[in-house]
């Protein structure tokens, strides 16, 4: 929690003036009792109106005075607060963009999501309460001990008895609290993850008739919470009743000890009664510093859990190279005795990846070179690695054994912004973003013009039913393309990767859902492309890659092929099968 107060380092004068605003609203309330006592023994028992009038008129005052100090501290508090929130979540998104893939496998998008929304907000109106009450309270306690003092020793000796057993209790309670607490928080992250997949994969539960035993476990998971959220709140309700206990017996001796002693002359009843105010002063403010425990208590278990995500470093570390025009453009230029032409665009060189946590590696010992203008085809059946191995070329992953060139030099040499803006990337899943068709192909490139959109468009085989859309460019496009079928997803995807004009094309078998045609034209239209770009094609489809410069067949992470069609027919059995499958007829022709 300590890390996250730099973030108010920009409301300095904010978190200095809401305390101090708070304490002179203290200060005014602590003389209220004094007033009293004198409108008693000096007003009422010498029926001194004007007196009395006077006096009442002071109580005003001193109450308009700490509405407006208490309203001035209130705004500085919630300025702060709602700056050091908007700072923590800026900071953490920023963060978290730099994860690679391996963080985010492994933390999880529901724990994100949680640090993003309920852990910063709980924060914050800690940060707020803080500022408010953190120091008023305290101030109040011993300043109605002190002013006690003040009206009479023997009486205030009750004081110095009462504090001491209320401060064990309250912060007993929050030494108990605090742990489980965090535990809550945990179940949350169970109860978030368990709604996300339900309403993510919610067509696929109803496919399956999983009703029923999604249904129990979301109320598993929710009686979890709601237990530990009950066995907590049992133990943080013990603390309102035990601080009354405490502070009504302290009220009770001290209306005993001050009917003895009023008996005897050595108190009047306006000292008793400020006594007694000063009493139920200490009584409210115990209960607002024991509320205000309960919510800083979660909040620095909030802030925790928000600081340990800021603490983790991307374990891939980011080169200082640029991926310049003059490494990517063929020319006649030398370099280590190569033509430029003849450097491979990309190179795998006894590439290996193994997932963090994973038993096994998941890609072995890959070795191929794929030419500037080249089509590379991946092909292997689900699990082999396919995805894997195009996720090598952004950095998406990094290799754990061997090396990947591009244009050259060693892919971690590069910066990944530079690197990244030199690819484009199609995954398996077409992902779109609220927003007009033209805002989510300059995805790509901020700057297109539109006759670059349409170009894109065009090349993609999106233009059809762009076209017959109601505003064309313009169309809305709802929250992750509802209003799209999946084929038109997935061709507005890679008219996105392709307003970019990368040298490196990526796609994941983003064709899937086209029909034959319809991916043989955007296979021709890409070989036709004016930049002449590298181009990575991953499918299952034998039809997709079997016109490729070069087919990479994989089979359980390893390369089990690489040429052409024709010699990977001939010599591949692992490629036979898969094209066999596809194509009986000619594997009946050639049996």
């Amino acid at each position: 929690m300590k890390s996250l107060l730099i973030y108010l380092k920009n409301y300095k004068k904010e978190s200095v003036l809401a305390p101090l605003f708070k304490m002179l609203e203290a200060s005014f309330e602590l003389l209220v009792p004094l007033v009293m006592a004198a409108v008693i023994d000096v007003g009422i028992a010498n029926k001194d109106e004007p007196y009395i009038i006077k006096m009442c008129l002071v109580l005003i005052a001193l109450g308009l005075i700490g509405l407006v100090c208490s309203i001035t501290a209130q705004y500085f508090s919630a300025k702060a607060a709602s700056g050091f929130g908007t700072g923590v979540r800026h900071a953490l998104f920023r963060h978290i963009q730099n994860f690679t893939f391996t963080e985010m496998d492994t933390i999880g998008s529901s724990t994100l999501i949680t640090r993003l929304t309920s852990d910063i907000n709980q924060t914050q109106s800690g940060v707020n309460l803080v500022l408010r009450l953190f120091l008023r309270s305290p101030f109040i306690v011993f300043g109605a001990m002190i002013m006690a003092f003040t009206v009479d020793i023997q009486a205030a000796l009750i004081f110095v008895v009462v504090i001491p057993l209320l401060s064990v209790i309250v912060f007993g309670i929050m030494l108990v609290t605090m742990p489980l607490y965090r535990k809550v928080q945990s179940h949350l992250d169970s109860v978030l993850l368990t709604t996300r997949e339900n309403l993510a994969g919610v067509r696929v539960i109803r496919a399956f008739n999983k009703e029923q035993e999604e249904r129990e476990r979301f109320e598993k998971e929710n009686q979890a919470l709601t237990d530990a959220q009950k066995f907590v709140g049992r133990i943080s309700g013990l603390m309102n009743p035990l601080t009354y206990v405490i502070v009504n017996g302290g009220i009770i001796a001290l209306i005993y000890v001050g009917a003895v002693r009023v008996n005897i002359g050595d108190l009047s009843q306006g000292e008793v009664v400020a006594l007694v105010n000063y009493m139920s002063q200490i009584l409210t403010e115990l209960v607002k510093l024991a509320n205000l425990i309960i919510t800083v208590t979660k909040a620095v278990a909030c802030g925790n859990r928000i600081g340990n995500i800021l603490k983790i470093q991307p374990d891939m570390k980011e080169g200082n190279r640029i991926l310049s025009n003059e490494e990517i453009c063929p020319d006649t230029a030398k370099d280590g005795g190569r033509s430029v032409k003849e450097i491979p665009a990309v190179e795998f060189d006894h590439a290996s990846l193994t997932y963090k946590g994973a038993g096994g590696e998941s890609l072995t010992d890959i070795t191929f070179c794929a030419m500037r203008g080249q089509t590379i085809g991946i092909i292997g059946g689900t699990g082999s690695g396919k995805s894997s191995l195009v996720n090598l070329i952004p950095r998406f992953y990094d290799v754990t054994n061997g090396q990947i060139r591009i244009f050259g030099n060693d892919i971690r040499d590069y910066k990944i912004e530079s690197l990244r803006s030199r690819i484009g990337v199609v995954l398996q899943k077409a992902v779109l973003f609220k927003g007009t068709i033209a805002e989510n192909l300059r995805w790509g490139n901020e700057s297109a013009s539109d006759d670059e959109l349409e170009e894109a468009l065009e090349i993609s085989q999106a233009k059809e039913f762009v076209d017959q859309k109601p505003g064309r460019l313009e169309f809305q496009i709802e929250q992750g393309g509802r209003n799209l079928s999946g084929g038109q997803k997935q061709r507005l995807t890679i008219a996105r990767a392709l307003v970019r004009k990368p040298d490196i094309l990526i796609l994941d078998d983003s064709a899937s859902a086209l029909d034959f045609a319809t991916d043989a034209a955007l296979r021709s239209a890409i070989r036709s492309m004016k930049g002449n770009p590298t181009v990575f094609i991953v499918s299952q489809r034998a039809s997709s890659v079997q016109y490729a410069d070069q087919i990479i067949v994989l089979d359980d992470g390893e390369a089990a092929g690489i040429g052409t069609h024709e010699e990977l027919l001939a010599s591949c059995p692992a490629y036979q099968e898969i094209y066999y499958s596809q194509f009986p007829k000619e594997a009946q022709a050639n049996g």
